[in-house]
């Protein structure tokens, strides 16, 4: 675990500076920073599930940097542009010669990552442990200009940049799940999970949309979402999707939800997904939505709608992606009629409306 490491690499007398604050790039709610002085960290972390974790645990958090630091950790993430990225930005807003711990898995490329560093800048001996290894090295200025994290036009009018969810270009099942939309959707929308805002923009490009929540919990990606949608209907909202609660219920949404939280597939998180979108939605509301057709969803659909229909494409059921449209969310804790099990993709998921 990176504790372990962190533990081990703070015991020399020189590992930070004795004053001076330390950014942490990162960090996430499970990090163990406890070896860390508590009074002069300050986190760089936009994902809101961690950034909320770390600030109740008294742990300064924000989005983006406010240096100068006078040394900085940086939690490794397996993306490596990202990762790149962060690691030019930890030269740039740390005091020249300040120490940069770097920390990884191996699994997320701490390997490949050293061996790119040493080629650019002095770097310490590594301490390996824990399936992983931490190293330092100094901050220098300007070293990693070309590694900087650029936004992109990734398709016209849509940019993107290191670290968000399909930042190469538009992901499939979102363009699945927009081309079966109908030509007209409902007044109030929502697109939870809503990434850097492709799937939004073709939401508001359908008639009778009055106002559309991209609710997202990256703040990178809704950042990108900003630039990309200038529709006065669009409203961007910063937050865990999982517990949001709007100021008033939605009559439809879409969403891709996600299902890695690790580099493992994690399907209660498109679970809480699932129930999160039917929480926000009127009771006659409808969810339009997509998903890899290997995840087991049927049960979190069948408990949180009345209504769950697979939607086959005009060229017949995808091999990989399953578009659904859940209708009537269901009153937690009333009861409902058993549904049958799912028999073929042109199948209802669950009991229709009688």
């Amino acid at each position: 675990m990176s504790h372990s490491r962190l533990s081990l690499a703070l015991d020399a007398p020189d590992a930070l500076p004795a004053a001076g604050r330390i950014a942490l790039f990162r960090p996430t709610a499970a990090t163990d920073l406890s070896d860390l002085p508590a009074e002069r960290l300050h986190a760089v972390q936009g994902f809101r599930p961690d950034w909320e974790a770390l600030r109740a645990r008294g742990i300064a958090a924000d989005p983006a940097p406010e240096g100068p630091y006078a040394a900085a950790v940086v939690f490794l993430p397996r993306a490596k542009a990202e990762a790149r990225a962060i690691l030019a930005l930890a030269c740039e807003v740390v005091v020249p010669g300040g120490p940069i711990w770097v920390d990884g898995l191996k699994t997320d490329g701490i390997d490949s990552m050293l061996r790119d560093l040493r080629a650019r800048l002095p770097v310490g001996e590594p301490i390996a442990k824990a399936h992983g290894k931490i190293f330092r090295l100094e901050a220098v200025h300007g070293a990693l200009d070309d590694w900087k994290g650029h936004r992109t036009e990734v398709v016209p009018g849509f940019v993107t940049q290191p670290g968000v969810f399909s930042a190469d270009g538009i992901d499939r099942g979102s363009a699945l799940l927009a081309a079966v939309l109908p030509d007209t959707l409902p007044a109030r929308m929502a697109d939870i999970g809503a990434g850097w805002g492709w799937l939004a923009a073709q939401v508001l490009a359908r008639k009778g949309v009055e106002s559309l929540d991209l609710i997202e919990a990256e703040h990178a990606s809704l950042d990108c979402a900003r630039l990309n949608i200038s529709d006065p209907r669009a409203h961007f909202v910063w937050a865990d999707a999982t517990v949001f609660k709007p100021e008033a219920r939605y009559t439809a949404a879409v969403m891709n939800p996600p299902f890695h939280s690790t580099r493992a597939a994690d399907p209660a998180l498109g679970q809480a997904f699932i129930r999160a979108a039917a929480s926000m939605l009127s009771l006659s509301g409808t969810l339009w939505m997509v998903a890899n057709r290997h995840l087991p969803y049927e049960e979190a659909l069948r408990a949180a709608f009345h209504e769950v229909t697979e939607i086959v494409p005009p060229g017949g059921p995808d091999g990989a992606f399953r578009l659904i449209r859940a209708e009537r969310p269901i009153v937690q804790g009333a009861a409902r009629p058993s549904a049958p099990a799912v028999a073929s993709p042109r199948r209802r998921l669950s009991r229709s409306r009688r």
